[in-house]
């Protein structure tokens, strides 16, 4: 049986590529949709059925999908993807005359023609700053990755695809759940030894990732008998696809097949955007790229952890920011290296390797995790504990890789992701917040959400969730009667607050009460990079400036995504999602109308 699995997905990831579908990459915000709706449009265009693809995603688990917390919305990434995606809407679709660069400094087939003037002109311009941005970056991961090309006996060019698919950026991540700098699929990453999980993600390692896009490149290279620029396109399509094109067109010349329309437009465009971009990173002040400050490579010692150990400890102990260590480490998506691995080779800064074993070893195993086992008790569940310890229920499933939770029995342990400084996070009223307690239940009503309920008696969605064994995204039925514990009426308390506590940011806070982070900043006068410190009130209601949210009514247009309508009027997705009784992977539809609640400045 698992002979079975393993063969259809061999199989499928040969044929799919990296990216799965392919479709104008970013042309809609990027997006978190779950991981079995990729795998299955991956299988059923390759004519595999339906019940295949499912079967194989149910075998493999539940964390191989992208989640919302993964996607990236710093302004730098953000900008990044926007370069990676805008760039097909207008390029030539006749290549013209196509002379072959007889130059020696390139080791692939390099040409000059039309269309790679096209996006020559494009980076060289309008995407300018982010490619300067991209030129920069190169400086820290050319080196290790031309290296390891090098090893698999492969040109050392191909490094630039890296380029190309995310302007060298671990955080990127495409509309199609492709990941980090090689932007691999999930199923893809995992053929090539790329492991994913609640507390990983491989596939934003560089260096492993890497090595995983040799091997696949090496793959695709004998697949079409030594034809890179086949082998290029078919990194980006899949070779299934790819090698279609080529019997349907009747020949093996990438540009004639492109002409004919065989390849979608963004694998078109692929090998001209590659060779356009060897050709400005060669000669950058060539074509006006001067005074780059490129970035030293990536040089790190590592060590080997014996067990769980908090990122924080590890930064103080070598004496930088934990910023630092997570920048060496961007597969971690948690605050500490995975519980269940043993003896995890984790990268710290270059230098630090003898200071940090000495001091490390004098540290008890039993302070090194910030996490703690609980054994349940008799009447526990996963929602009364995820509403105890302020967790979400879907992260302690997660976490404690629970596929069913009424399997759970008395006596058993579990994995409680808890911070060993933010004990306190048990809830608890003091004798004022008790006094304000409204003890009830209340009646769904035709177009009520879980938002608005929780609003109505101020306390966050994903409490009143848990309270009453629901999921943030479940639809709400008229007549269902809701527990309302621990909330407080509107009027006894007008804006909500939240003490910071150590290690509180803005993002996990943000997470925790379901509120944006520009929310967070515009309401406390704050900057998204502010440091919070311990003992600080921030206000979690209320608006900038006195402002009032109003309802509005938005027509979806074409291109729209819950994620990029979230991000243009400010909220999060969850609240579009509950406002409106949607799942978080809803398609939109272009013409359907969606209830939004935003501040008087945003006019739609």
């Amino acid at each position: 049986m698992i002979k079975k699995y393993f063969g259809f997905f061999l199989l499928a990831s040969l044929l799919t590529g990296c990216h799965g579908p392919v479709g104008p990459f970013g042309k809609t915000a990027p997006v978190p949709v779950k991981k079995l709706q990729s795998v299955k449009k991956s299988a059923l265009d390759e004519g595999l059925t339906d019940e295949d693809a499912g079967e194989e995603a149910e075998f493999f688990g539940d964390d191989e999908g992208v989640e919302a917390s993964m996607v990236p919305d710093d302004a730098e990434t953000l900008e990044d993807l926007a370069l990676l995606s805008d760039a097909d809407m207008l390029a030539p679709e006749d290549e013209g005359v196509t002379a072959v660069e007889q130059d020696p400094v390139y080791d692939l087939p390099v040409v000059e023609n039309d269309k790679v003037r096209y996006f020559i002109d494009y980076y060289v311009n309008r995407g300018s700053r982010a490619f300067h941005r991209w030129l920069e970056r190169s400086g820290r991961y050319l080196p290790m990755m031309r290296g390891i090309l090098a090893e698999e006996g492969l040109p050392e060019d191909l490094a630039y695809l890296a380029m190309i698919e995310s302007g060298f950026n671990e955080k990127a991540v495409s509309r199609a759940n492709a990941v980090g700098p090689w932007q691999f699929m999930a199923a893809t990453g995992r053929l090539y030894g790329l492991k994913n999980e609640w507390w990983f993600d491989e596939r934003r390692d560089p260096v492993k990732a890497t090595i995983a896009a040799a091997r696949h490149l090496r793959d695709l290279h004998v697949r079409f008998e030594g034809d890179w620029n086949l082998a290029i396109a078919a990194y980006n399509a899949g070779s299934g696809r790819v090698g279609q094109a080529v019997r349907n067109a009747g020949t093996r010349d990438f540009w004639k097949i492109c002409r004919d329309g065989h390849l979608p437009l963004e694998t078109r465009n692929y090998l001209p955007k590659l060779y356009a971009v060897l050709h400005i990173a060669k000669n950058p002040s060539r074509y006006g790229f001067d005074n780059i400050a490129y970035q030293p490579p990536l040089a790190y010692d590592e060590v080997v952890l014996p067990e769980s150990t908090d990122l924080d400890i590890v930064a103080r102990l070598c004496d930088v920011e934990i910023s630092d260590v997570q920048k060496l480490n961007p597969e971690l998506k948690r605050w500490c290296t995975p519980p269940g691995i043993k003896d995890y080779k984790l990268r710290i800064p270059e230098g630090r390797r003898d200071s940090f074993l000495a001091a490390f070893a004098a540290i008890p195993a039993s302070r090194r995790a910030s996490y703690r086992h609980y054994r349940l008790r008799p009447g526990d569940t996963l929602s009364s504990l995820a509403l105890r310890f302020g967790i979400k229920t879907q992260d302690l499933m997660r976490l404690n890789r629970i596929k069913n939770p009424r399997s759970l029995r008395a006596g058993a342990e579990i994995t409680l992701p808890l911070r060993s400084d933010l004990s306190g996070l048990v809830k608890s009223f003091s004798d004022e917040d008790k006094a304000q307690v409204v003890p009830a239940s209340y009646k769904v009503r035709r177009g009520d959400t879980l938002w608005g309920i929780a609003r109505r008696f101020d306390m966050a969605p994903d409490r009143l969730a848990a309270s009453n064994g629901l999921q943030s995204d479940d639809v709400l039925r008229p007549g269902r009667v809701l527990k309302i514990v621990g909330g407080t009426a509107r009027a006894a308390r007008s804006e909500r607050t939240h003490e910071v506590r150590q290690g509180d940011n803005l993002w996990d806070i943000a997470r925790r009460h379901d509120v944006t982070v520009q929310h967070l900043c515009a309401i406390n006068n704050l900057h998204k990079n502010s440091l919070l410190k311990p003992g600080m009130t921030l206000k979690l209601s209320g608006s900038a400036g006195g402002q009032q949210q109003r309802k509005i009514v938005y027509r979806v247009r074409s291109g729209d995504s819950l994620w990029s309508i979230s991000r243009r009027f400010d909220l999060a997705v969850g609240q579009i999602c509950n406002w409106n009784n949607l799942a978080k992977n809803h398609v939109l539809r272009p013409g359907q109308k969606l209830t939004l609640h935003v501040g008087n400045h945003h006019r739609g």
